[in-house]
């Protein structure tokens, strides 16, 4: 479906109470502490893939609960102070989540929106805390590599070539606390919401998830630039999840077919978060972690320094799986946005 074929619905919800992101914390792999630009930020960077853990899907379960048990360490709560926790990742039947966050005694929804989980999370947690159902809850989300690429692609022993489209998975996992109150000095606060849709461009190549993603990117943006009181020079950033280097010029190309010149302020969590010179990723990063990796390490303090003031957070994702790729189908793809704001 074409951008410009999108039916004109309301997709955006301006809260009636900002949701304050109390804390956030991260947690990243070894190739994501020695090449990214951001690796001051991170809380945590595991010295090796496995983290001590027996297998790559054990490992991005750990990854997953050593975020949440940070972002409550670092807020001075434990969990029974939380009254529900979002999460999600990439790995079938979402078990990064759910075992990496069992036993923790927390309410618990798993969410699937691919690599635009982060967004999704934050997104249903902010509304429940907004419409009175919820008073504190928890946005979290992982990926890895290794479990990546065994669960959508082949092993790594297998040695396949990967063409320049494609981009390389984050290790790491995002956490957020979201309160209904404003206690301490908040890092940001979240006043809108923008619901992303099912957006499929046609294209059959998993390898270049940038391309199939950028339409749904456009339409969630544009949806924001229409509903809220907002033109893009409103915002200091507005930030896609992991379009990497192929989806971005694509964005910015969709946005000015649309009348919208985002190149000057658009900024993508995959192109940034690798120093492509050090590290070989292609095209950049991707995964569940790639966003939130990058909002708990470098956007949110971005926000909270006062050297942003409003940040329109657009996490991407492409609905694809190993099956339906092999069966030749086109990747549907998805965007979730939410308004963030300096407190």
């Amino acid at each position: 479906m074409a951008l410009s074929e999108a039916k004109d619905r309301k997709r955006c919800i301006l809260l009636k109470n900002p949701v304050y992101i109390r804390q956030a914390a991260c947690v990243t792999g070894p190739k994501e502490g020695r090449g990214s630009y951001f690796a001051d930020g991170f809380d945590r960077i595991w010295e090796e893939d496995l983290g001590g853990e027996k297998n790559w899907e054990e490992a991005e379960s750990a990854l997953q609960k050593q975020a949440g048990e940070l972002v409550l360490a670092k807020a001075g709560l434990s969990a029974g102070d939380i009254d529900c926790i979002f999460a999600g990742d990439l790995l079938s039947q979402s078990t990064a989540s759910s075992y990496g966050l069992n036993g923790l005694g927390i309410p618990h929804y798993g969410i699937f929106g691919a690599c635009s989980s982060c967004g999704a999370a934050l997104a249903l947690c902010s509304m429940l805390i907004d419409g009175g159902y919820l008073k504190r809850g928890i946005a979290v989300t992982s990926s890895h590599f290794a479990s990546v690429e065994r669960e959508f692609r082949f092993p790594l022993g297998y040695g396949n070539q990967r063409p320049l489209s494609a981009t390389w998975t984050v290790t790491g996992s995002g956490a957020f606390l979201l309160d209904q109150e404003e206690i301490g000095i908040p890092l940001a606060k979240l006043t809108g919401v923008v619901m992303g849709e099912i957006v499929d461009p046609g294209i059959t190549d998993a390898m270049n998830m940038g391309s199939c993603m950028a339409p749904a990117a456009a339409l969630t943006i544009t949806s924001a630039l229409k509903e809220f009181p907002y033109q893009p020079d409103a915002y200091d950033q507005i930030v896609t999840g992991d379009l990497g280097e192929v989806g971005s010029h694509a964005l910015v190309d969709l946005m000015m077919a649309q009348g919208y010149d985002i190149a000057e302020r658009h900024m993508d969590c995959g192109l940034c978060i690798y120093d492509r010179e050090k590290e070989d990723v292609h095209a950049g990063g991707s995964g569940c972690g790639c966003s939130a990796v990058m909002l708990a390490a470098f956007i949110l303090q971005k926000l909270k320094s006062g050297d942003w003031k409003r940040v329109l957070f657009v996490p991407t994702g492409a609905l694809l799986s190993k099956v339906r790729t092999q069966e030749k189908m086109t990747v549907p793809s998805i965007a979730h946005g939410v308004v963030l704001e300096r407190v």
